[in-house]
């Protein structure tokens, strides 16, 4: 049955898989406590692109989306960020204008965090420092791999592994699938796949008539995840 191959291999790797790991729970707990507590609904800016300021945002819980202005006008979309996220922190550390604007896709609770107090706590919590340090890198990592899909592999092959993994670390079960629950544009999607808009559309409409993905306004449904892996040339082993 598809459902259930999709809903194995979403639970066998939900726990492993994110673009980048969060910091411990205890790191969190003791970050949470050096800051200012907030709780915003959907559609709110939690940094702003090219803002000069310093704070940085521990999410507690909720879903936000990292973009940035292209030369072109548009939109890219580069990341997503959920509970146990730390956003900000490249200019809390080197003073640096914000290099991209964060907004929350659903109600969202964080707490914000004054620079002197994080360089402070990471000073005194050098195994923090380390975790800090493992997340940054597996960000980088992220948008090597990302790079290297955009040379690497066709339009559809790269939409298959953005959605594969969109699954895994958003991915919600119901019972015809696996929704993903992020409320993305097509433009959006275009960006993160690094591919043009019409091409992305033509994928989509593959990929649902190969019986892997459905999709409506803003919204998608994974039916066969091992499928779409495969679609994607991914190794479901590796992830």
């Amino acid at each position: 049955m598809i459902t259930s191959s999709v809903s194995a291999s979403v639970q066998a790797r939900r726990s492993t898989h994110h673009s980048a790991r969060p910091l411990t729970p205890s790191a969190r707990t003791a970050l949470f406590d050096l800051g200012v507590r907030r709780q915003v609904d959907a559609g709110q800016i939690v940094i702003h692109e090219g803002f000069r300021e310093s704070h940085l945002v521990l999410l507690e819980e909720g879903l936000t989306k990292v973009t940035a202005n292209l030369p072109d006008g548009r939109t890219a979309l580069l990341a997503l960020r959920i509970g146990g996220d730390l956003v900000g922190e490249m200019s809390a550390l080197n003073g640096e204008p914000r290099s991209a604007t964060i907004t929350t896709c659903r109600p969202t609770r964080y707490s914000v965090i004054r620079p002197d107090r994080f360089k402070l706590f990471l000073r005194n919590h050098p195994d923090a420092a380390l975790e800090l340090a493992a997340m940054v890198s597996d960000r980088l990592r992220w948008s090597n791999r990302r790079r290297i899909d955009f040379t690497g592999y066709g339009v559809k092959e790269r939409v298959a592994r953005v959605i594969a993994e969109m699954c895994r670390t958003h991915g919600r079960q119901q019972r015809d699938g696996v929704v993903i629950d992020v409320r993305l544009t097509q433009p959006e999607l275009a960006t993160i796949c690094g591919a043009a808009e019409t091409s992305v559309h033509k994928a989509l409409r593959e990929l649902r008539g190969d019986g892997l993905v459905e999709t409506d306004y803003r919204r998608i449904t994974v039916r066969d995840l091992p499928g779409l892996q495969k679609a994607g040339k991914l190794d479901p082993a590796a992830g």
